[in-house]
């Protein structure tokens, strides 16, 4: 789908909402319906989109040169070191009655904007794009899937990798170094959490934690290449693990199955949370499954939907999600597993296909 497509389909949702103006500033809205990606500066960057007219880039001079035109789309309307850029967004804007700003915009200049346009009524971008992005075309899938494929294959070299004697840090860092030598442009996160550790599901990695012998070793990331995100959880164990982890681990791996093949078209979101932790709890662990079973990935590494208990919205094809149950025993082990699904008219499909058994490692 073009950048022109996807702002006719934006302008045909404003017009649904009653919005007329849609201001995008850092964040994943702006480069899906403009193909740029707004540096965080303290120097606004801001697509000017009405519901009917010309939109506008307003853009720092200095990073004018980093914009690929798109003449169909929106002119670049560059500003200089001494202009006011908020001055600049609010006379192009005119006086909208709705608008509605980009989720991820600065506080500082939503709360300027707020006070140069006294008229208007500020909404979330959110409302207007969300329900666009959370169906991905073939083009989006793709890209997709060739990041889930990047970390599918580092997942595999890791097998073989040396774990004992080396800290979280350490491993991180060689996680972090394999993405971006296969094709990232950068890596958004590389969880690793070694025996205790990894019974926290967001562990820092740390630089003193030294990997021994006969521990769980949680491994989960991913990044962004060519736009669009990877994310992948697997479990690595420093020698045969004990009878009560790799117990633990097929019951994770079951509850794991469940919630891919509930995600299908039509299912409510909730439900396939419910499905893999309905697993869990039968085998005694429901207390240490604490965060939703999964999240919407696209541009962004969690956006909608969520596989979370209340949200009733149902799979639709074309959504892509996380499927990652996981078993917290607080101060002794953790285990989680997670693969990137999309769902199809045909069934869920799985874009992460590296080995999801417990990999014993040296």
């Amino acid at each position: 789908m073009t950048y022109a497509a996807r702002v006719t389909r934006a302008r045909s949702r404003m017009e649904e909402l009653d919005v007329d103006l849609l201001l995008l500033s850092v964040g994943a809205d702006l480069p899906y319906l403009t193909g740029y990606e707004a540096m965080p500066l303290e120097r606004l960057t801001m697509l000017v989109l009405p519901r009917a007219g010309d939109a506008q880039l307003v853009v720092p001079r200095l990073e004018a040169p980093r914009v690929e035109t798109q003449p169909d789309v929106f002119e670049i309307v560059p500003w200089g070191e001494t202009d006011d850029p908020v001055a600049l967004v609010a006379r192009l804007a005119g006086r909208p009655a709705v608008v509605a700003i980009g989720d991820r915009t600065w506080a500082r200049f939503v709360l300027d904007l707020q006070q140069a346009m006294t008229s208007s009524a500020f909404v979330r971008a959110s409302s207007v794009l969300a329900p666009l992005r959370v169906v991905k075309d073939a083009a989006e899938i793709d890209a997709l899937r060739r990041a889930a494929e990047a970390v599918d294959a580092i997942a595999v070299e890791m097998r073989s990798r040396p774990f004992a004697g080396r800290t979280e840090l350490d491993v991180h860092r060689e996680l972090v170094e394999r993405m971006l030598a296969a094709g990232h442009e950068r890596s958004n996160f590389a969880i690793v959490a070694a025996g205790e550790h990894a019974a926290s599901p967001h562990h820092e990695p740390s630089a003193d934690r030294v990997i021994g012998e006969h521990e769980i070793v949680l491994c989960d990331f991913g990044g962004t290449m060519r736009g669009y995100c990877s994310d992948i959880t697997r479990m690595f164990h420093v020698g045969e693990p004990s009878t009560e982890v790799r117990d633990a681990y097929v019951v994770l791996a079951e509850a794991q199955e469940t919630g891919v093949q509930a995600a299908t078209v039509g299912t409510p979101c909730e439900a396939v949370d419910a499905a893999a932790r309905s697993v869990i709890a039968a085998a005694g662990y429901g207390d240490y499954f604490v965060h939703r079973v999964g999240h919407g990935i696209g541009r962004e590494a969690h956006e909608d939907p969520y596989l979370v208990a209340g949200n009733a919205e149902p799979i639709a094809v074309g959504h892509a999600f996380s499927v990652e149950p996981g078993i917290y025993l607080p101060g002794r082990f953790g285990v989680r597993l997670e693969d990137i699904v999309v769902a199809t008219a045909d069934g869920p499909v799985r874009l992460n296909n590296a080995p999801r058994d417990m990999a014993v490692v040296a």
